[in-house]
């Protein structure tokens, strides 16, 4: 069927699969094309009553059957195998055609890709696509990057395909070149933060509290009626709920403790660094996961003394600290959120990415991993002051720092004084000390650089530069 094809997807595991029927599903019609022929004929078998396939066993019959301009997306390993897939295609290709990365890039290569396809005439669209298979099949978040021109010819599918709220698809042109797998990064750092941050929250109520996973799955599911609404919050109570068959335990006690992850954490971090962009939350989240799986440091550290193992709460003070530690969670939870927001205009301001920050927001409240009704008010603070700076800065948010002050204060010391590990929540905490103090300990840092290294200071009194010469202390400070 040459040139019938609205889109093509290549790349057939899971998400490939997934975002393939989500196409067809919605009457597009799709060429399908796997490096095993007979996934592709299996796709068919199974799912072809779902909407119109047009199958391809080789390259040049899958880029035949896409109609003009051809939108070929490719769904494989990030890294060498996306190169590879890039340049078995691109000669087959015309100007005007676009290839669609829906993986998890590194942002960089992103960038790096997009340039070298655009001086040969190729739109390059790294994409970001968040919800998993589920969402793949269902209604993803979509983050697209590229060039405005392409967006106008691929952006429709993608919406049309998008998870909807309100009406809304969340989907939108993040920015050019790298800018939509750059998002997507940021997103999955938060995901690492609120992930870690909930997983604290239950080993508080667990461990200080004294409640049983059953009777915290209960209690996150009432959360999940009122601020704390979220996927994350939904599935953790379905979670903490389940009894393994096999043994007639909690779920929970019968998983290994070790997280591990796919690495787009890491990024998140490594890049912050490179931007200067202060995520300790999202780093701490990281780490944790990092140190869960260091048996053997685990195994040295185990036998050390920890804090005061005093004995489970009474029931009442077990319910007034579950709603401290609701309070804890869900400021955190906004530190967290808001760094990540930080590190999205940093990476803008670096790239010379236009991204509206509401309409990421917007994407996010829908399909994603991270989706969670306090989106919206994200959304509407961004709308209503594009400037803003932080979350900390609408006065709604600031309000509900301030009621949490003293629960989070207090959950974060209950956790050091019993030993229970919180570090995402003492990170997220010191993160928000740290910015509203009216001055901090840097100025001796400075002295410290200034005086091993000349690598001077500025004085609060008058402008300039300065080195003061300790080896020589009559000598005036140098002023440059």
């Amino acid at each position: 069927m040459e040139g019938t094809a609205q889109i093509g997807v290549t790349g057939l595991a899971v998400m490939g699969r997934n975002l393939a029927r989500n196409f067809a599903r919605h009457g597009y019609t799709v060429a399908v094309h796997n490096r095993t022929a007979a996934r592709t004929r299996a796709l068919v078998e199974e799912f072809g009553h779902e909407g119109a396939f047009v199958p391809a066993e080789t390259l040049e019959e899958f880029v035949g059957a896409l109609e003009r301009p051809r939108r070929l997306m490719i769904m494989v390993k990030a890294g060498e195998p996306t190169d590879a897939v890039i340049e078995e295609f691109a000669p087959l290709l015309e100007r005007g055609d676009m290839i669609i990365d829906g993986g998890n890039a590194h942002f960089a290569d992103t960038r790096r890709r997009e340039k070298a396809l655009r001086e040969r005439g190729i739109h390059f669209v790294g994409t970001g696509v968040s919800g998993g298979e589920e969402g793949a099949l269902h209604g993803p978040s979509v983050m697209p990057g590229g060039s405005a021109e392409s967006y106008a010819v691929l952006g429709p599918i993608l919406e049309t395909i998008s998870a909807h709220v309100d009406g809304d698809p969340c989907c939108t042109h993040i920015g050019t070149d790298g800018a939509g797998h750059f998002v997507k990064m940021v997103h999955n750092g938060i995901e690492y933060a609120d992930m870690q941050l909930i997983a604290e929250a239950y080993h508080l109520l667990r461990d200080v509290a004294g409640h049983a996973p059953a009777d915290i799955a209960e209690i996150f599911r009432r959360w999940n009626e009122g601020r704390l609404d979220s996927y994350l919050i939904e599935i953790t109570a379905e979670i903490l709920a389940h009894v393994d068959a096999a043994t007639g335990l909690p779920f929970v006690d019968i998983v290994k403790d070790a997280a591990e992850q796919k690495g787009t954490g890491r990024w998140t971090v490594q890049t912050a660094l490179d931007l200067g962009s202060p995520v300790t939350a999202i780093a701490q989240a990281t780490f944790a996961r990092v140190a869960s799986s260091r048996a053997a440091l685990r195994a040295a550290y185990r036998p050390l003394p920890g804090g005061d193992a005093r004995q489970p709460l009474s029931p009442a003070e077990a319910e007034a600290f579950t709603r401290q530690v609701e309070q804890a969670l869900y400021a955190s939870k906004v530190i967290a959120y808001d760094q990540g927001w930080t590190m999205i205009r940093d990476g803008a301001a670096e790239y010379g990415w236009d991204i509206d920050l509401g309409a990421v927001a917007r994407i996010w409240r829908g399909g994603c991993i991270i989706r969670a009704a306090f989106l919206d008010r994200i959304r509407a603070a961004h709308a209503a002051d594009p400037e803003l700076v932080s979350l900390l800065a609408e006065p709604g948010f600031a309000a509900e720092i301030t009621e949490a002050q003293s629960s989070w204060r207090q959950v974060v010391a209950t956790a050091a004084l019993r030993g229970v590990p919180a570090p995402a929540f003492s990170a997220a905490l010191a993160f928000y000390d740290t910015l509203r103090a009216a001055r901090l300990p840097a100025a001796l840092i400075q002295g410290q650089r200034d005086f091993f290294g000349a690598h001077t200071y500025q004085r609060t009194d008058r402008p300039g530069t300065f080195h003061t010469h300790w080896a020589d202390p009559g000598r005036p400070e140098t002023q440059s």
